[in-house]
């Protein structure tokens, strides 16, 4: 059982790492079997968050409105904070697949081995009815009155994997070795120059905020956000 990890989760407008963004990364950096450090931060998606995504996470469309830059705190987590430490996550490949898509937006490489404590809770605990992390924290009586706010989960990952670790590592040691995680994001062209213009005209003639990471945006990415503002708020008069 690996003593030194980063245990991450993520809160995100949908379950698609195609159309979907993050708006919450949590995490713990455990070393020798201590937490050493956080790291919690929201982060502005260019979509407003719908009331389903509030409901289940508690997070607003005005709790992330002072959020910092999406590349800023996306480089300061995998740059600074991951570094090259095996990752820890409860179905670690959902939160994987979007990190790794804003890795490749951003040019990080984010190769990375993994353990998945849903992994080995399906394996070691077929008698349960619900392997979530919500019912596990109850079996092992993991308190965590924050759920679905990514650090607090991060943290109960943590000690799930700590339980799992004391109780089964023993009977299934090959359950706990790191893996290497895998992902290839659909490689995704630039945002062109015309769709920049219009984003930035419509914006203007709406009078909404132009996305901050506009200029990083992929063509993908620009559309979506033109055509939710045109269902929203209807096309500019002048076309």
């Amino acid at each position: 059982m690996i003593k030194t990890y980063v245990a991450f989760d993520l809160e995100t407008t949908g379950l698609s790492e195609e159309r979907d963004s993050i708006i919450e990364i949590g995490a713990v950096k455990v070393t020798d079997g201590k937490v050493t450090d956080r790291f919690m931060e929201f982060l502005k998606p260019a979509e407003e968050i719908s009331p389903m995504i509030t409901q289940i996470t508690g997070i607003t469309n005005e709790m992330v409105t002072h959020a910092r830059n999406t590349k800023e705190v996306i480089d300061d987590f995998m740059g600074v904070f991951v570094g090259e430490e095996v990752l820890l996550g409860h179905n670690i490949l959902f939160d994987y697949k979007f990190m790794k898509r804003y890795a490749c937006k951003y040019q990080h490489s984010f190769e990375r081995r993994g353990i998945d404590t849903l992994k080995i809770a399906r394996k070691v605990h077929k008698d349960l009815e619900s392997r979530s992390l919500e019912a596990l924290c109850a079996h092992y009586q993991i308190k965590n009155d924050a759920a679905h706010w990514a650090y607090h989960d991060a943290l109960a990952t943590a000690k799930l994997y700590h339980c799992l670790g004391h109780y089964f590592e023993e009977k299934e040691p090959n359950l706990f070795v790191p893996e290497l995680l895998f992902y290839q994001p659909r490689k995704e062209q630039p945002a062109t120059e015309k769709q920049k213009r219009y984003l930035e005209k419509l914006c203007g003639w709406h009078r909404i905020a132009v996305p901050e990471d506009l200029e990083a945006m992929t063509r993908s990415e620009a559309s979506r956000f033109i055509d939710r503002v045109i269902a929203k708020s209807g096309r500019m008069d002048l076309e």
